[in-house]
């Protein structure tokens, strides 16, 4: 099987993304893992289905790079929009479209996408970290020295815990600097670090408005090892979080064809 592909990529986490409109391509989970792989594959983070939706500009299909279908992956889902703005189908500077947690609104100004997140009205505060699903569920725990930390251990420690190693946890280590919030974090089904993670740079910005080291009252500007992002939100009683965007490049990387 030959097929065409692009890889995109959003503050240094990279992606494999397919224009599967005509559902033709059919990949196991065997050969997702094997695009992704960097040595003997094309090498991403992940592998993006874009699909045709009835209602919606498009259906956006996400897998890890470990060949699973996964949650939603915020990066992911604002390289899919540039990708369907480069294709035509979207034809304004806003789209609509479905993926595996529900609708989705995104803003498009240039190679900045803006994607609106869905609510967050359950958070754990627990006695060192915070516990909360942006799309995906997110450990973040505040802590100092994080640029050189060990994150691979930490979280592997964490995600493989009695607590979450069945359906497993992706692990936030975060601090204050005098610019933002520097974030890293290590992520399930890639299983290491990631240069940047969208759901983990929104649920890192929602924990520091609780933790009091939040940039700004509605927004914190988040520092990861790919770039920076920014997240918009409105925080309501009892830790509750509306109207959350994610805000920050996604660029095209190149495009090429492959045999399986």
């Amino acid at each position: 099987m030959k097929f065409g592909f692009y890889k995109y990529q959003g503050t240094g986490n990279d992606f494999i993304i397919v224009d599967n409109r005509k559902l033709k391509i059919k990949l196991s989970i065997k050969q997702i893992a094997h695009l992704c792989q960097r040595h003997f594959g094309i090498g991403a983070d992940g592998l993006i289905l874009l699909q045709n939706k009835k209602g919606f500009d498009f259906e956006m299909v996400y897998y890890n790079s470990d060949g699973k279908e996964s949650t939603f992956c915020g990066n992911g889902s604002r390289c899919i929009v540039a990708f369907a703005k480069k294709l035509g189908i979207i034809k304004k500077s806003e789209t609509t479209f479905l993926a595996t947690d529900g609708i989705h609104t995104a803003k498009i100004n240039g190679d900045v996408i803006s994607m609106k997140m869905n609510d967050v009205k359950n958070i754990e505060v627990g006695k060192n970290f915070y516990l909360l699903n942006t799309g995906s569920p997110h450990y973040v725990k505040f802590a100092g020295g994080v640029k050189n930390a060990d994150i691979i251990s930490e979280g592997k420690s964490i995600r493989y815990s009695d607590r979450f190693k069945k359906e497993g946890v992706n692990v936030n280590l975060a601090e204050k600097n005098g610019k933002g919030i520097y974030v890293r974090t290590y992520e399930r089904g890639v299983e290491g670090e990631t240069l940047s993670c969208g759901t983990g740079v929104t649920a890192t910005a929602l924990a520091s408005s609780i933790h009091g080291v939040s940039t700004s009252k509605n927004h914190s500007k988040i520092l990861t090892p790919g770039g920076e992002l920014t997240v918009r939100f409105h925080r309501g009683n009892h830790n509750t979080f509306t109207d959350i965007w994610l805000e920050g490049p996604a660029k095209f990387a190149f495009k090429g064809e492959i045999e399986l």
